[in-house]
């Protein structure tokens, strides 16, 4: 929302909004202009308002949707008033379980850096392009194109990637059918004069992707598909390759970045870069510069002699593979992951993939889990204690202490020089990173 918003700000419109809890990106958007309140009682609603737009995570009977609707203001979600924009543009639309903010900022920047000026929408801030969105003077718009609620059905672009399909949002979806259902319906939003490039290694993208008319091409590591990237080593954590198009090498990717993920992300946003007429020999080149995206194995600095990092994952897969390219990159003597469950449906639909995910940690702390979208009911099924008690059933050390508090205290009693403490989730665990190193 709060990209979307400064994109927004950036053509000229005017914007206002509401933010229970501001943070640094809603105080950048006061900055430009915005009029923020952190009461959502409709107080910045007027019969002038010509839009309003809505997150999902919204509920119907918030007080200010009722205001907004008292008002008989137009109201639209968050992905509409994203498909409205980027019906005016050409559009790239990243998809997928795992991966869309990283790739979607690697295409941006290889964009921009490669001379074109595209504007775009990433669900995280990223430092070398100035934060999470731009209203550019190119023709082209990135955007992440989010399965939740379906909201990636607003959008139709004209080049689109699928990084991946996994069970998740299973509070919305009903099962893995209906969410590769759901991506199907999304590739076929694509044009025939349009391209989907996907994960040519997953099963249930290839399975979304069946008997469709549009254009596919096919990425993979390791792998011979039209882009292929083949390993050609790992320095401190982030991989080398060589990048093939056809068969035909078109360039050497060496990533700033850690993790064989990162590798495959980087070959798709060549990819993209290419089927948006810009060379992808030179697109490779600067993705060998991109830094990465906030909250995405960032280094929040050190406490006592640990290293302390930050990262976004929520999702099994995700922390398996950010756990590994922790361990590449940083090689610690101890690796203490910090998980903040992310939704109570999310908790108990993957509780046993989350409770085999920690196994390249050797601790695992949970405070309780972020309340968010949930019904109380949901809330009342599972708990941070369950998920502690299915780690430590397969053998590995994990504890629930229920507040950053705690956690905060725990980790000064017990972190040691060259441990290595990943604070991971959607939610705010990020507060905890920060508490420590500003010791």
């Amino acid at each position: 929302m709060s990209g979307l918003a400064r994109m927004l700000i950036d053509a000229g419109a005017i914007v206002s909004g509401s933010e229970p809890r501001p943070g640094a990106q809603t105080f950048e958007l006061i900055r430009r202009g915005a009029k923020i309140s952190r009461d959502q009682i409709g107080e910045l609603l007027s019969d002038k308002i010509d839009l309003v737009v809505r997150t999902a995570a919204v509920p119907d009977n918030n007080r200010e949707m009722i205001a907004a609707g008292a008002l008989r203001l137009k109201i639209v979600k968050y992905a509409q008033m994203l498909g409205m924009v980027m019906s005016e543009r050409f559009g790239v639309a990243v998809a997928g379980t795992h991966g869309k903010s990283t790739t979607s900022a690697m295409i941006a920047f290889a964009m921009r850096e490669c001379g074109a000026d595209p504007s775009f929408v990433i669900g995280g801030t990223v430092q070398q392009l100035g934060g999470s969105s731009h209203s550019g003077q190119g023709k082209i718009f990135v955007a992440e194109a989010c399965e939740f609620d379906r909201s990636f059905h607003n959008l139709r672009p004209k080049i689109a990637l699928i990084t991946n399909v996994e069970p998740d949002h299973l509070d919305y979806y009903k099962d893995i059918d209906e969410i590769v259902g759901s991506f199907r319906d999304f590739a076929g939003r694509v044009p025939e004069d349009g391209i989907i490039i996907a994960n040519g290694k997953d099963r249930h993208v290839m399975q979304a992707l069946s008997g469709l008319s549009t254009p596919v091409e096919l990425a993979a590591v390791g792998q011979e598909f039209i882009w292929s990237t083949r390993v050609l080593g790992i320095d401190n954590g982030c991989y080398r390759g060589e990048v093939s198009y056809r068969s035909r090498p078109v360039g050497t990717l060496h990533l700033a970045i850690a993790g064989e993920h990162n590798l495959m992300n980087a070959t798709m946003a060549a990819a993209a870069c290419s089927a948006c007429g810009i060379d992808a020999g030179e697109a490779i080149e600067t993705l060998c510069r991109f830094a990465g995206v906030d909250r995405r194995m960032t280094v929040m600095g050190r406490y006592h002699g640990a290293t302390v990092v930050d990262d976004y994952g929520h999702h099994p897969t995700e922390i398996r593979t950010t756990l590994k390219a922790l361990r590449e990159r940083f090689d610690p003597v101890r690796l203490i992951c910090v998980f903040q469950p992310h939704q109570h449906s999310r908790t108990r639909s993957l509780l046993e993939d989350f409770a085999a995910s920690f196994v390249l940690a050797d601790e695992t702390i949970v405070p309780d889990i972020y309340f968010v979208r949930d019904s109380e009911a949901e809330r009342q099924r599972v708990t941070s204690a369950d998920l502690v008690d299915r780690v430590k059933a397969n053998g590995q050390k994990a504890v629930h202490l229920a507040s950053f508090a705690q956690i905060v205290e725990y980790l000064k009693t017990n972190a040691r020089e060259d441990d290595l403490i990943v604070t991971m989730g959607a939610g705010n665990i990020w507060e905890i990173g920060r508490d420590l190193t500003s010791v």
